[in-house]
């Protein structure tokens, strides 16, 4: 009795310790998994440009940082002013009373609920922009507000995924280190397997990293090109788009189709030609290269890598698009290594027409 009691106060200690410590970096706990995604993800490229800088790991750690701060910026800053850009060419237009809207089409006035409501102040809009807008302003405000508590969100996220790159530098120095105190870590907990758990929740991150967020980032910089070589309006903040589109694993299809509309309606026939010849390739370029790259190396099924990489980012955003892929590949293991060594020997499996011990037996 007297040792059953120790043991029970030593766990409730150790948890008490447990739960008071995870309350204390609560907070920071999205911005650490980031960082700790962000180290190994970067990792063979932060090891390859030490080597080319003579061995200098604080130099590499410090240049990669750098270069992924200016990665993220860059696009910020080029949104930035393509939305300021934008605004200004608006109260330009609306203060000179030259912004005019196109004639609704007169199939709109047969959608149902909705349709001849949404007809009446297209029409109004088309007639008279000033008098619309002073009619909807209410809503207009409403529906600002709900946009402007959407931008800060997205602001707050990018502020701490910044956070989480700068501190992934940090952590690529002692990497080797941290990498050999998971290990033991691991062993602790399930011994060889667990440590086969690391090696493939590795193997996973960066087979991710390599096949979503580079193969996203690859169609957004084409894409980019082309829309902004064919004088394309809103170049930037539709480029930016199609990024979060193609990180989310909608695809670039939702913006690019209706750009090669646009083409066809607004351009010549051959410039049309060519702009969609372009973007066609663009837009399903993913499709071969993300199987290939994901599934690398790994004996999961790259059904069960892109399911993963799908259902995460649906449940938790962007962070479940490397979350995903691991929590499935491990449970996957899992249940393949519970079904293998299943105990008691197995019963052999007979041809039904044969009879038994007969020569058709299976063995």
């Amino acid at each position: 009795m007297e040792a059953t009691v120790t043991n029970v106060v030593r766990f409730g200690i150790v948890g008490l310790f447990a739960y008071w410590s995870l309350k204390l970096v609560a907070p920071f706990l999205v911005i650490v998994i980031w960082a700790a995604i962000l180290a190994v993800a970067l990792y063979p490229a932060y090891r390859a440009l030490t080597v080319a800088l003579g061995g200098s790991k604080r130099l590499a750690a410090i240049m990669l940082t750098a270069l992924n701060i200016a990665i993220i910026l860059g696009p910020l800053a080029a949104l930035s002013l393509g939305f300021l850009e934008a605004s200004e060419r608006l109260a330009r237009d609306l203060e000179a009373g030259t912004l005019h809207l196109p004639t609704p089409p007169a199939s709109l006035r047969e959608w149902p609920v909705f349709g001849e409501e949404l007809h009446r102040a297209w029409s109004l809009a088309t007639t008279n922009l000033t008098d619309t807008i002073d009619r909807f302003q209410p809503t207009l405000i409403k529906a600002g507000g709900a946009v402007l508590g959407k931008i800060a969100s997205i602001g707050m996220g990018l502020l701490a995924f910044m956070a989480s790159v700068i501190v992934s530098g940090f952590l690529l120095v002692p990497g080797p280190r941290l990498a050999e105190n998971t290990d033991r870590f691991a062993y602790r907990i399930a011994g060889d397997r667990g440590v086969g758990f690391i090696r493939l929740a590795t193997s996973t991150i960066r087979n991710v990293a390599s096949g979503v967020i580079g193969v996203a980032l690859l169609q957004t910089l084409l894409a980019g090109m082309v829309l902004y070589a064919f004088q394309v309006p809103a170049t930037a903040i539709l480029t930016f788009v199609i990024l979060i589109l193609c990180i989310i694993q909608l695809g670039p299809g939702l913006v690019l189709l209706p750009v090669v509309i646009w083409g066809w309606l607004s351009m010549p026939a051959g410039t049309a030609l060519v702009l969609t010849l372009l973007l066609v390739p663009i837009a399903v370029i993913d499709n071969i290269l993300k199987p290939i790259l994901v599934s690398r190396g790994l004996s999961t099924p790259m059904l069960v890598i892109l399911t993963g990489v799908i259902g995460g980012t649906i449940a938790y955003g962007l962070i479940g698009l490397f979350l995903g892929p691991i929590v499935l590949s491990v449970f996957y293991d899992l249940l393949v290594a519970w079904v293998r060594q299943a105990d008691g020997p197995q019963p052999p499996v007979e041809d039904p027409g044969a009879s038994p011990g007969g020569p058709h037996a299976a063995p």
